[in-house]
């Protein structure tokens, strides 16, 4: 039982009470006739059941079939991508991104995001196994492994129009190549080109929309993301409705909140990508502090554990997955308080929704297994 991580488990405990506990006061308000707090308790149950399972299964047999299941996980998203609207592949609030298996939908992507830091974690693990110099070279050869990688899964899911996951890729890919080992003259040049085309593109749809319109090809509906966020008073009757309810909401919590299902501000879809809001209206200040402390304690024990593992594999997969949950947290929160754009991007662990719940959990059993295994080692 020692080679078990308690820590670990017992942060992600916390977490799925505050989630079910959050998600029945967001069904107090009326808006729904289904109690998602009763699905994503079941959720969690099948989630911890993954996490237990894989906890037992030696990481080096990831490594072995990495391939296959990068390569099932590519095959999953191009069924998606070629096949027709069917019962089995419909369209799902204007997106064709999930299969239909009875009342369960299942969204191939969410688990794609954890093949693919497997799949980066196992190139940059090779790369360096067998590197003879640390040579500009070198590292030019790393990173184009690495774009290789990113190509097939961003196509996939960016014809999915699901930009909010490409962007988890992009900050997965940033964040690996970090600590790849890669050399900071290629690094810095490419966070710059990265920095600077964000600038010019939320320059470009503030003062020249017409010019992207002409040349990229943008949608005028497409610009009203960016408006809605810099000025959501001005469409809070349009685009700009949940970012200001969200705000209203979160600052009539005040510092104790309203307490629980107390909640008056109407937030759409508020279980979900959302629920942060529901915290800081009913919880207040203290109940969003809470929260955001647990993810802290999270994040900073994913990383004690990247330092003390032996197999560099092992410790990229989990800067992998750190830099996917730093990205989602500061995301999810951040739009729900107008810091940046709305992406439609859940709060992990607290969001409802199978599938993100299901692969972030099979994310924390190879962590798991991680522990267990380098425990036994020591032993």
């Amino acid at each position: 039982m020692s080679r078990i991580d308690w820590i670990l488990i017992s942060l992600l405990v916390v977490l799925a009470l505050i989630s079910i506990f959050t998600i029945s006061s967001a069904m107090t308000s009326g808006q729904y006739n289904t109690d998602f707090s009763v699905r994503q308790t079941l959720f969690y149950i099948l989630g911890f059941i993954s996490l237990f399972i894989v906890t037992f299964i030696p990481v080096k047999l990831f490594k072995s079939y990495i391939w296959v299941l990068y390569g099932l996980g590519i095959l999953s998203l191009a069924v998606l991508f070629f096949a027709p609207v069917t019962p089995l592949t419909p369209i799902i609030n204007g997106a064709k991104s999930w299969y239909q298996l009875g009342f369960i939908s299942i969204q191939p992507s969410e688990f794609m995001k954890i093949l693919y830091i497997m799949a980066l974690a196992y190139v940059i693990h090779q790369h360096n196994k067998y590197k003879i110099s640390t040579d500009l070279s070198s590292d030019v050869k790393l990173l184009f492994k690495m774009f290789l990688v990113s190509i097939l899964p961003m196509f996939f899911i960016l014809v999915q129009n699901d930009l909010g996951t490409v962007l988890v890729l992009i900050a997965i890919l940033f964040g690996m190549i970090i600590v790849s080992g890669i050399s900071l003259w290629i690094i810095l040049p490419t966070l710059t080109i990265a920095a600077t085309t964000g600038a010019a593109l939320i320059l470009g749809i503030l003062y020249r929309p017409d010019q992207l319109q002409t040349y990229l090809g943008v949608r005028p509906y497409q610009f009203e993301r960016i408006y809605s966020w810099l000025q959501p008073e001005v469409y809070s009757t349009e685009g700009g409705f949940q970012l200001s309810n969200s705000m209203r909401a979160i600052g009539s919590g005040g510092i104790e909140g309203k307490g629980f299902g107390q909640g008056i501000v109407y937030i759409p879809e508020s279980h979900t990508d959302f629920i942060f809001t529901i915290i800081g209206e009913e919880f207040g200040f203290l109940g969003t502090t809470l929260v955001i402390v647990i993810f802290f304690m999270l994040m900073l024990h994913l990383v004690r554990i990247a330092l003390t593992v032996k197999d560099s594999f092992s410790s990229y997969f989990i800067i992998g997955f750190l830099s996917l949950l730093i990205f989602h947290v500061f995301q999810n929160i951040g739009m729900t308080i107008q810091l940046v754009p709305i992406t439609g991007l859940p709060l992990p662990f607290l969001s409802y929704g199978g599938s993100a719940l299901w692969a972030n959990m099979i994310a924390m059993g190879i962590i798991m297994s991680i522990y267990f295994h380098q425990y036994k080692q020591r032993k």
